[in-house]
């Protein structure tokens, strides 16, 4: 089973965001039993909060089922899922502090940009997610989360031979 973990700093916005659209394309695909997706924040804020009003907005639109509640990033994290997904820098940076300082030694998992797949494709320009929570253009995240769980889909089906 491949892991993947959504990472963004509340896990109410863009995370949560992702994980639903990315559950709507692996069920698409038929890979529920290949693939499984959470999400996280690095922030503790919101947890056991649902997903932003606009989050949910967007996906009830598109008919994306979610019904998760937001929880914090931990080291364990690291190890459980091959693939630790930050939605911008800053999450990122934070994700590998917290990898250079576990308990166990180096983490297991790719830990990257969720939008570096997207890059490498040619499907988008940018490396992050910009954050729905400030400036308020969910319908603009969503096209953005799509493009990058597209990439990030094709990236693991070649990979993992799925």
């Amino acid at each position: 089973m491949i892991k993947v973990l959504f990472v963004c700093m509340g896990n109410i916005c863009r995370s949560p965001m992702a994980e639903a659209v990315f559950n709507h394309m692996i069920r698409k695909a038929g890979l529920t039993e290949q693939i499984t997706v959470d999400s996280a924040g690095t922030g503790g804020w919101h947890v056991g909060d649902p997903a932003h009003p606009g989050t949910l907005k967007v996906l009830e639109k598109n008919e994306i089922p979610y019904d998760g509640r937001a929880r914090q990033t931990s080291w364990s994290d690291l190890y459980d899922f091959h693939y630790v997904l930050a939605m911008d820098r800053e999450n990122l940076s934070v994700l590998e502090r917290a990898a250079r300082s576990t308990p166990k030694g180096a983490p297991s998992a790719e830990i990257g940009l969720f939008l570096s797949y997207a890059k490498t494709a040619g499907t988008v320009t940018v490396d992050e997610v910009s954050d729905p929570y400030y400036h308020g253009r969910f319908d603009d995240t969503f096209e953005i989360v799509v493009k990058g769980c597209a990439a990030l889909l094709d990236h693991i089906r070649k990979t993992h031979n799925l």
